[in-house]
């Protein structure tokens, strides 16, 4: 038997020396509280370690999962980064711009008919839309991929229009029982530019045609816009570039009357007869325009003004729809060039531009059959304004054509 060890397990000292029953109840106690401070100690550290390990799991199996949906691809982080500091820029340009027009309501508590698939009211017609997210992110990916192609050196801007029933049909008849279903064109729009990159400025056409959407911006018996409407659109150009904007009392104003636009023969309700209103520059060019046979003509003039009232009259800007127009302008306060590509909505936004520019380029993406960087290059040109009305910027063969033409 040990030293100073009994056979009832009381401890005794060298000396042999017995402590007292409470002495040895207060050394039980330290030794109890040691016991479970150690405990605790332990399983601390045990959690801890559990912890740890669960967490070395989890990320192991999150780059493993990462990989297998990227198809085993590696995260390309400028990309990431650039997405971080591109969504920004765009919000913060486009959140707060967009004003609902207040549209005056001229036939208050009267309702429209729906006629294949237009909607009639107060004698005008109505072309709804149902474009949605995921084709303003695809055209936005087409103006992407544009910048992309033509280069740094090249300026790109983009400009989306609304159409007449966003400018012009009161609240109360739209998505309500005896009005007619149509998506928002603000949103639309304001998706499209969100999606762009930061290096395409998009240019918001859609608050000067708000703050202006009781004038006479659109007809009301064809789906475009009037000369009127063309020019606020070129003036909200002209303030984001910095530049000033011709004035329309300085311009010659003409008028063809008895216009029948393309919805007249669509509906079997009665449209009001619209009048064409265009304006002649007060400075001396020359157009030069090739039609889709190829041959070229050349005048001084932006209007053919053999043009008369009836269904064509739309034709009197540009002449028509042409491939291809360069025009040459005299205009003191034009400098550089520019090439606007465009569909018919272009026509009537065209002519202001050369106020500005020495040269401009009207280019109808859907006949053209050119190149537009080799174009570019060729001519010098550093600026591309790409102009749709919102229905076609939602319509997959013409963002095709337009993707195309491209380069």
């Amino acid at each position: 038997m040990p030293y100073g060890y009994n056979n009832r397990n009381s401890y005794r000292g060298s000396t042999g020396y017995k402590p007292s029953a409470r002495q040895r109840d207060r050394s039980k106690r330290r030794l109890n509280r040691r016991r479970l401070r150690n405990r605790a100690i332990i399983i601390t550290a045990g959690v801890l370690i559990l912890a740890l390990i669960f967490f070395i799991m989890f990320k192991f199996f999150s780059c493993v999962c990462g990989s297998v949906s990227g198809q085993g691809s590696v995260i390309d982080t400028s990309t990431v980064q650039k997405k971080e500091t591109a969504k920004p820029v765009s919000e913060k340009k486009t959140e707060d711009e967009f004003k609902a027009p207040e549209i005056k309501d001229t036939a208050k508590k009267t309702k429209g008919v729906t006629e294949a698939g237009m909607y009639v009211w107060n004698k005008a017609c109505f072309e709804p839309f149902y474009g949605e997210a995921d084709k303003a992110k695809e055209y936005a990916g087409v103006m992407n991929y544009a910048k992309k192609t033509l280069g740094k050196d090249i300026n790109v801007y983009s400009v989306i229009v609304p159409n007449h029933i966003e400018m012009g049909l009161p609240e109360r008849l739209k998505n309500t029982d005896g009005g007619i279903a149509t998506n928002s064109q603000a949103e639309y729009i304001k998706t499209a530019y969100n999606a762009m990159n930061k290096d395409v400025k998009h240019i918001n056409a859609y608050n000067k045609l708000s703050e202006h959407c009781n004038d006479y911006i659109y007809f009301n018996s064809d789906h475009h816009w009037t000369g009127l409407g063309a020019y606020y659109a070129y003036t909200a150009f002209m303030e984001e570039t910095k530049q000033t904007p011709i004035k329309l009392e300085d311009c010659t104003e003409n008028t063809i009357k008895g216009f029948t636009g393309s919805f007249t023969e669509l509906v079997t309700k009665p449209l009001k007869k619209d009048t064409v209103y265009f304006w002649s520059m007060p400075f001396d060019l020359t157009n030069t325009f090739t039609d889709e046979s190829g041959e070229e003509n050349t005048a001084e003039t932006l209007y053919y003004w053999y043009a008369t009232g009836g269904r064509d009259t739309y034709g009197v800007f540009l002449f028509g729809d042409m491939p291809l127009e360069v025009i040459k302008s005299k205009s003191p306060n034009a400098k550089g060039k520019i090439a606007i590509v465009h569909e018919s909505y272009g026509n009537a936004f065209v002519p202001y531009f050369t106020n500005n520019y020495k040269e401009v380029y009207s280019i109808d993406f859907r006949s053209w059959n050119g190149d537009l960087k080799s174009y570019c290059k060729e001519k010098g040109i550093n600026n591309v304004l790409f102009i749709n009305g919102v229905m076609s910027s939602a319509t997959e063969d013409l963002l095709q054509a337009l993707k195309t033409k491209v380069g």
